[in-house]
């Protein structure tokens, strides 16, 4: 660490700190852009925080996005004796179930999410340039607004190679994946977010009550709170944005943002 990183991480107060690692979160969460490698960079300036505050304002970052998708769940939830409706979520359901086993292999197998910055960097460049090529190679091609099988065994097996490869999106990967798959921005965008709700609740519950049995410091529930809240918020505006957005834009835009933070990150590590 640079001595102007430390000195940094000892001016910055505990408040603004979790503050503005909760509009990271918020921001970064469900845009195609990465929240490991955003809170990364954040950690070579701020004070790093618990495992457990991370997954609890990244929590608050997906159940605060649900209202967004009110007419979707109303659907699920009520109109589910409908073919269509039972249709779209059998494929939800296969694609969670997909990512949920191949979670708890990986769990089993004893795999650790590699905390280094290189392997994140070179994951969001490379994102980034599949983005761009992606967009490019679908220009003129028509796509359908239907979730077929195999979008929903490929957004599952993405979700997977997210969790193996921080810094390559979760939301950024099951996209990709849709998208060359023959779905369209809109379509492809809600179903991801769909299939990606139930995996982070129920991954962060889990690592929740793991956390939660474990003896150590205690946490500082007044400033856990505040980021959370803060998470919260700003995930609920940067989707609401998001899903508004892909009714006219393609993601270009965020693949060249991709290859400028990956290569930031790249920078950091040269000046280290």
């Amino acid at each position: 660490m640079s001595r102007a990183a430390f000195e940094c991480k000892r001016r910055v107060p505990d408040w603004l700190v979790v503050v503005i690692l909760g509009i990271i979160e918020g921001i970064t969460e469900f845009l195609p852009v990465s929240s490991t490698g955003h809170l990364l960079l954040a950690e070579h300036w701020l004070p790093r925080q618990s495992d457990l505050f991370n997954i609890v304002i990244q929590s608050a970052a997906v159940v605060a996005v649900l209202p967004l998708f009110r007419a979707r769940l109303q659907q699920l939830a009520f109109r589910w004796r409908e073919a269509d409706t039972r249709d779209y979520f059998g494929k939800v359901l296969l694609a969670f179930v997909i990512t949920g086993c191949g979670g708890l292999v990986l769990k089993k197998l004893g795999f650790q999410l590699p905390k280094d910055i290189l392997p994140v960097a070179l994951a969001l460049v490379v994102g980034g340039v599949f983005f761009l090529l992606v967009e490019q190679w679908l220009r003129g091609r028509p796509l359908s607004d239907r979730v077929t099988w195999s979008i929903a065994v490929a957004v599952g097996l993405g979700q997977l190679i997210a969790a193996v490869f921080p810094g390559a999106s979760r939301s950024g990967t099951t996209i990709l994946l849709a998208l060359i798959l023959g779905l369209n921005r809109p379509s492809a965008t809600e179903f991801s977010f769909l299939v990606s709700i139930p995996t982070m609740l129920a991954a962060g519950g889990l690592e929740i009550v793991t956390e939660l049995r474990r003896p150590g410091e205690g946490e500082d529930w007044t400033l856990l709170m505040i980021a959370s809240i803060v998470s919260a918020l700003v995930s609920f505006v940067a989707v609401k944005w998001l899903l508004g957005f892909v009714q006219t834009h393609t993601f270009g835009g965020f693949g060249w943002y991709r290859i400028i933070a990956g290569g930031a990150l790249l920078l950091l590590l040269v000046l280290k």
